[in-house]
């Protein structure tokens, strides 16, 4: 069993769903091909664990192409200084909003 977001015209998951194997064929086509075929949409395999695409797809992510990696949407952290860390995920640089050990 394997999990598959379809995206909408600006790269934005939509909906995610369980479908087949990757390694299995549907009318001889691999699952993401045949799945966004029969939706009209782009559909990318996500993994709830991470081994690819960084990160678990959910609805309101967003696709990046050229990383090849689901991001979430920006949180508000009270400034523009976000990062991207190198698991794809947000991070704000202002040390007041880090979470501190009590």
């Amino acid at each position: 069993m394997a999990h598959y977001a379809f995206l909408d015209d600006n790269n934005i998951v939509t909906e995610v769903i369980t479908g087949i194997n990757e390694t299995e064929l549907i009318e001889g086509l691999d699952p993401e091909t045949w799945y966004g075929n029969f939706r009209g949409q782009v559909c990318k395999r996500t993994s709830y664990n991470g081994n690819i695409r960084y990160n678990y797809a959910g609805i309101g992510y967003k696709y990046d192409d050229v990383f090849d990696a689901f991001i979430a949407p920006e949180p508000d952290c009270g400034h523009k200084e976000l990062v991207l860390n190198d698991l794809m995920r947000w991070e704000c640089s202002n040390a007041e909003h880090k979470t501190s050990k009590l």
